[in-house]
């Protein structure tokens, strides 16, 4: 494994520090309230980030991720590069990757998702709308009736990407056909209530594409099985938020350690005080652990390896350690901390909506438990 960004990758992570150093200062982001900076994604779109993502894998968009995290920039950088752009790169018809790649490049389409099961959401296809595939026969048009309670920056959206029960992908234009009800989350994340009623979809690619398909892996090992395209969008996304969770902890631990270097107790500074430099320590260890298993799995999606128990670890980490860093963050700043108009305090929002938007700690591990369970018990049957 090496996790050294290449020449590409490191040029865009600079960029976007640039990007979001200039724009997203606390006093923009406290004008913008709840909703998104417009201003700041038409710059990012026309520096070219969004759309360099194709290129850069999902790895380089971690790298992008933290540089948005440690500002707390109000776009909706990650669920239209999740949803959007690596989505229907991956798993889109060929058709599908012509029509919407350049819009979600340029900024004019911005993609979120609805992809973690909160809602029933029923897929009903539409008549003569249907392909032949090579078991079955696949419906590539329907309709969707449902709800999905929160959906981040549904508000900013222009295509939702929906999950249905059976875990099949559907792209739906946010139209007057879809109820949008806004819905204030912690952080300020421009989220909606979803309400769908015979809501003309497109499936993401072609019904059953990938399911059961195997890759023959080097070295002699055995065929495993390609995931399905629900699978590989939530390991991205779970992969993708805990970079920007790792962004997020870097700077409320970057103010953090101005602030106790600048305040003094005593005639000495805070930071002189061991329990200080303990406490800033931890948190340090905490968003390097977030970072490096972010790193990984992101890196393993690059390279075609199996990730998912990869980014479920990624998950654990940005959840348990992510919001232990926030809070060191606004304890550190003592009084201030408690400040809700503190730069600080923003950070310490996100770290929290970000540790609830990945599923806590508690669901997640027992998530990875028992998908390692049934890989060791698919492994014992194979090699039986």
């Amino acid at each position: 494994m090496d996790f050294t960004p290449t020449e590409e990758q490191a040029a865009a992570r600079d960029l976007a520090a640039r990007i979001f150093g200039d724009l997203a200062t606390p006093e923009r982001l406290a004008a913008a309230g709840t909703g998104s900076d417009p201003e700041l994604w038409k710059a990012l779109c026309a520096a070219g980030l969004v759309g360099a993502v194709e290129e850069l894998g999902l790895l380089g968009l971690v790298l992008l991720l933290e540089e948005q995290g440690r500002t707390t920039a109000q776009v909706p950088f990650a669920s239209t590069c999740v949803y959007g752009l690596l989505a229907v790169a991956a798993h889109g018809s060929p058709e599908q990757r012509a029509r919407l790649l350049p819009g979600i490049g340029d900024g004019s389409v911005v993609v979120c998702g609805a992809v973690s099961g909160q809602g029933g959401v029923r897929a009903r296809a539409v008549r003569g709308e249907r392909e032949e595939d090579e078991d079955q026969r696949a419906f590539t048009r329907g309709e969707l009736s449902g709800t999905v309670p929160v959906v981040p920056w549904l508000r900013d959206a222009t295509h939702v990407l929906v999950a249905d029960e059976q875990r099949g992908l559907w792209l739906a234009p946010v139209t007057d056909a879809v109820g949008v009800e806004a819905v204030e989350l912690t952080a300020p994340w421009a989220a909606g209530r979803l309400t769908l009623d015979g809501t003309p979809a497109e499936r993401l690619g072609a019904a059953g594409a990938h399911i059961g398909a195997e890759v023959q892996q080097p070295h002699s090992r055995p065929p495993t099985p390609t995931p399905s395209p629900y699978a590989d969008v939530l390991a991205t996304a779970r992969t993708a938020f805990a970079g920007l969770q790792a962004g997020v902890g870097a700077g409320s631990l970057a103010r953090a350690v101005a602030h106790v270097n600048a305040r003094e107790q005593f005639g000495r500074p805070l930071a002189t005080r061991q329990a200080v430099q303990l406490r800033a320590s931890d948190a340090h260890m905490d968003i390097e652990a977030i970072r490096v298993t972010a790193y990984e799995a992101a890196w393993r999606r690059d390279a075609g390896l199996p990730y998912a128990t990869h980014a479920l670890t990624a998950a654990w980490w940005a959840s348990e350690a992510g919001q232990r860093v926030v809070h060191t963050g606004q304890h550190l700043h003592g009084g201030a901390g408690a400040d809700l108009d503190h730069p600080v305090h923003r950070h310490f929002l996100w770290g929290r909506q970000l540790d609830a938007y990945l599923g806590g700690g508690g669901e997640v591990l027992q998530e990875l438990g028992e998908l390692i369970v049934s890989e060791e018990e698919e492994r014992e049957v194979g090699e039986g």
